[in-house]
């Protein structure tokens, strides 16, 4: 049996909580992350149909990718299910996680290229890149211990940008400092004035990974006063944001790609523009909805723009130039419980998951 706090740690590896949106609310809704749970059920929403399935099959813990609550709740009532669920959830002892935009907000390893792998596409790139999400580390060290400073930053993360790894700026300057009759300096005498030779050293680091970079530059640097600044940079990070966008591994015709999409998602109906006259190479997908990056995906050379919940005048927006599809918010995204799966089994593989039954899609068609 495992805490909840180290199965979420795992998801929160791959999707950190702090990639998600402003309205979203993804983490731990319900539940102690100290209690010991055997096994967890996998969803796309946490109904009280689900709830019922993690009783009977003995799950204390549930892995939603939707929260089922957003909005702060004012009553517990039973009024309405968002209420019901959560009351019947503590009454039951079994814990809620939901793990949202941070997950669709990744690259690697995301909701995203989950329906790429479905579709043969290989992505190549984020839509709209997420800014404020690195900052830049400096500190100022002597140049005897910069070396195993900067070794220590790599370690826990610092250093990377895109493809590369151990990125750092370095240059030479005099640090002066003069302690106290109750310091403990790393060299000098208190009450005098010392001159050393220091290193300033920058590196990138994302907010997500902050906290241990600062624990290893404690642990490394010889000061007891550490001289540094954190400054918060605009710059966007090439595997977070949202949508993807990718090429199939050959291009299809306009008419075999739709088909081919409906197979592949397993699809009972599927609605996109007028078709144009051309193949289709470059993908663009966003998981749930979507339409908001419709000028992203043109602006990326998309020929096709996979997404769901577009609505009427949206569609207008792909300009006869791209051939937009609405797959459905719960189609593109019911693959998430096998990447859940997929996160967890591959770092806790003794830890047992289990596939929901139960189908949550609150909407249905009439073929």
């Amino acid at each position: 049996m495992l805490r909840i706090r180290e199965i979420v740690s795992v998801l929160e590896q791959v999707a950190p909580l702090c990639l998600q949106e402003s309205y979203d609310n993804s983490g731990l809704i319900v539940g102690d992350p100290e209690k010991l749970v055997g096994k967890a059920l996998l969803c796309i929403d946490s109904t009280e149909a689900v709830i019922d399935e993690a009783i009977a099959k003995g799950c204390s813990l549930i892995i939603a990718h939707h929260p089922i609550v957003f909005d702060g709740l004012k009553q517990f009532t039973g009024s309405n299910y968002v209420q019901r669920v959560v009351m019947k959830a503590i009454r039951n002892e079994i814990a809620i996680y939901a793990c949202h935009t941070n997950l669709d907000n990744v690259l690697r390893g995301g909701v995203n290229q989950k329906i790429a792998q479905k579709l043969g596409v290989l992505p190549t790139g984020v839509l709209r890149p997420m800014p404020g999400i690195i900052e830049k580390l400096v500190v100022y060290v002597p140049i005897e211990q910069s070396e195993a400073v900067k070794n220590a930053l790599f370690l826990a993360g610092a250093g990377h940008i895109g493809n590369y790894d151990e990125c750092a700026f370095s240059g030479l300057g005099d640090g002066s400092f003069r302690p106290n009759e109750e310091a403990h300096p790393y060299t000098g005498i208190a009450g005098r004035r010392e001159l050393i030779q220091e290193v300033r050293l920058e590196v990138l680091v994302p907010v997500w990974l902050k906290s241990q970079v600062f624990s290893a530059l404690k642990q490394a640097h010889p000061f007891e006063e550490i001289a540094h600044d954190w400054l918060r940079l605009q710059n966007t990070h090439s595997e977070f944001g949202s949508g993807i966008f990718g090429t199939l591994s050959q291009p299809l015709d306009s008419e075999d790609f739709l088909r081919f999409i409906k197979d592949s998602l397993e699809l009972k109906v599927l609605k996109f523009t007028p078709i144009a006259s051309k193949k289709i190479n470059t993908v663009a997908i966003c998981g749930g909805a979507g339409s908001f990056l419709i000028s992203d995906a043109l602006r990326a050379g998309a020929d096709a723009f996979l997404t769901s919940d577009i609505k009427y005048h949206a569609f207008f927006d792909a300009e006869q130039s791209m051939l937009l599809c609405d797959v459905g918010h719960y189609e593109s995204e019911k693959y998430t419980i096998e990447l859940f799966s997929t996160i967890l089994s591959e770092k806790l593989p003794n830890f047992a998951t289990i596939f929901s039954e139960t189908n949550t899609n609150p909407i249905d068609y009439l073929i």
